[in-house]
């Protein structure tokens, strides 16, 4: 079956799908969902995820320089998808959603408490790229929860981790398979 090229990242899923927290200069907070997510470099550690360029977290990272990857699980999903929703600029899509802001330990942006785990970043550089603005951000810290890491990587069917396949559908991971 032929796509349209531009429905390409349709069958390039699924992928995570986390929730990126900023805040303005009046110290405000953002929330919104992001699938369009990526390792970039490991040293120095850096993530990149893509942006429309008029979103709030776009100028809210613009005006501080900071940003935290919220990592998501299935039990997040509903309150995750509230973040989506258009609210105006100053409404804390946190608070509507009824997370809990938690202080982050080297930025000024609060983290998600429901979150399994955390990438505080600051603000490497970012590209414009077609219809979207490519951001990259370098990790000042990293966390998980105790209960989601065992034997040095993340336990995938305890964390459950949100992966997007397009619009409102999403897959859990609950299982890992290695190769033999």
């Amino acid at each position: 079956m032929k796509l349209e090229k531009e429905k390409f990242y349709r069958i390039l899923a699924p992928r995570p799908a986390v929730l990126i927290t900023t805040a303005d200069k009046k110290g405000r907070s953002n929330a919104a969902p992001f699938s369009f997510v990526m390792p970039v470099s490991s040293n120095p550690p850096l993530v990149a995820f893509a942006s429309a360029p008029q979103r709030h977290t776009l100028a809210n990272i613009r005006e501080t320089r900071e940003f935290v990857i919220n990592m998501s699980s299935e039990n997040i999903l509903n309150k995750l998808w509230i973040c989506s929703e258009k609210f105006p600029k100053g409404v804390s899509e946190i608070e509507k959603a009824s997370f809990t802001k938690t202080k982050s330990t080297m930025v000024s942006v609060p983290k998600i408490e429901e979150s399994f785990g955390w990438l505080e970043c600051i603000l490497e550089f970012e590209k414009e790229a077609g219809d979207h603005v490519i951001v990259i951000g370098r990790i000042v810290d990293v966390e998980v929860k105790d209960i989601f890491w065992r034997e040095e990587k993340l336990d995938v069917p305890k964390a459950k981790p949100l992966l997007h396949v397009t619009g409102k559908d999403f897959v859990v991971a609950e299982r890992v398979v290695s190769v033999d």
